[in-house]
């Protein structure tokens, strides 16, 4: 990929980038009032819906076209850039008519290769260079993501971030959308050259917890922040419950700790990292001898006509495994996780052997 420098401002020398705004651009008078209290904040860069998608019809779909002036006034005003989401052609030729700085692409929409798509090709033939910001798809699917990137880049599009926004999940959870940090850091290690920014108000999805999910990020090394800030978000049309109020927000801000030097020499780290080193390799010999008795077990049920998969065994493995997880000082989900990995490698190798 091609990509330049997106230079977005941060509120100052070795903060991180912060892009904040309401969730949806509610009336003018709102915009104006939040963007200077954000202005006060440092933040140079001012977020907010025109177009917001909903699950089910009949709920708040933000105000459409009228809204980005609003939008793009309250911005200029401050001194800050604009920005806001699109999801078709239409909403690219407004938000661009109308003066936005800014683009993002929201996860619904990533999730679309034809809308994405749609987008990239809009963009082209309007000759744009708008920096364009792409929030993860709703599934943790670290190739659609990429490949979003990928259409717009080609398009032309080279400055590009990505922001991660969490992943949707069944039931209950702590969470409103799952971080699963392992997604962006995958993102991270085949693009470092891409900007990567975290949206912490839809991961946590209750504004108790969006400082919690910022500062996680910035302990991951992440480039900057996404975050829903309202002048009154118990009364917001849409998200009330992950906004936070402009006071709150600065405070969030300035209790971030921030780690400056993570490549800083220690002797001690390195020695500690030696021994992981030393453990993955006993690790990496010790799956090897698995698969090993593994292939056996498939040359076995081959010769006797057994059926590869044998739930019941499998169910006591997990249940076996999971329980000593626990007295093992792990936690029994990750156990269960490493052990789905293990058992799907042991039945496709032994699917080969017995075809």
């Amino acid at each position: 990929m091609t990509l330049e420098p997106l230079q977005l401002p941060a509120p100052q020398e070795g903060r991180p980038v912060v892009i904040a705004g309401p969730c949806s651009a509610e009336s003018e008078e709102q915009m104006m009032f939040v963007a200077y209290a954000l202005r006060d904040a440092g933040v140079g860069v001012l977020r907010a819906g025109a177009w917001k998608p909903r699950t089910k019809p009949g709920g708040f779909e933000g105000r459409g076209e009228e809204a980005l002036p609003w939008i793009v006034r309250a911005a200029r005003s401050c001194g800050m850039l604009s920005a806001t989401e699109v999801a078709t052609a239409a909403h690219v030729h407004a938000a661009l008519e109308a003066g936005i700085d800014m683009l993002w692409i929201g996860a619904r929409t990533t999730a679309n290769p034809f809308a994405v798509q749609e987008i990239a090709d809009t963009l082209r033939a309007l000759g744009s260079r708008v920096p364009v910001l792409v929030k993860n798809p709703v599934s943790p699917d670290t190739e659609l993501w990429t490949g979003a990137l990928e259409r717009l880049n080609a398009a032309g599009i080279t400055r590009l971030a990505a922001v991660h926004r969490g992943f949707s999940s069944y039931g209950e959870s702590y969470y409103r959308n799952a971080p699963i940090w392992r997604v962006p850091i995958e993102l991270h290690r085949r693009l470092p050259g891409l900007p990567l920014l975290c949206d912490p108000s839809h991961i946590a999805g209750r504004r108790e917890i969006v400082g919690e999910v910022s500062q996680q990020a910035m302990d991951l090394c992440f480039d900057g922040l996404m975050v829903e800030v309202h002048c009154c978000p118990d009364s917001a049309l849409s998200d009330a419950r992950q906004q936070l109020t402009p006071q709150a927000f600065a405070d969030m801000l300035a209790a971030l700790k921030l780690r400056h030097n993570p490549q800083a020499p220690c002797a001690s780290l390195d020695a500690l990292r030696e021994e992981i080193d030393r453990i993955d390799d006993l690790l990496l010999a010790t799956l090897a001898r698995r698969m090993a008795v593994s292939d056996e077990i498939g040359r076995h049920k081959q010769r006797e006509g057994i059926p590869v998969v044998q739930p019941d065994r499998y169910k006591a493995l997990i249940d076996r495994r999971s329980a000593q997880a626990a007295d093992a000082g792990l936690s029994p989900d990750f156990v269960r996780a490493v052990l789905a990995a293990i058992h799907e490698e042991s039945v496709r190798r032994q699917l080969s052997i017995v075809r």
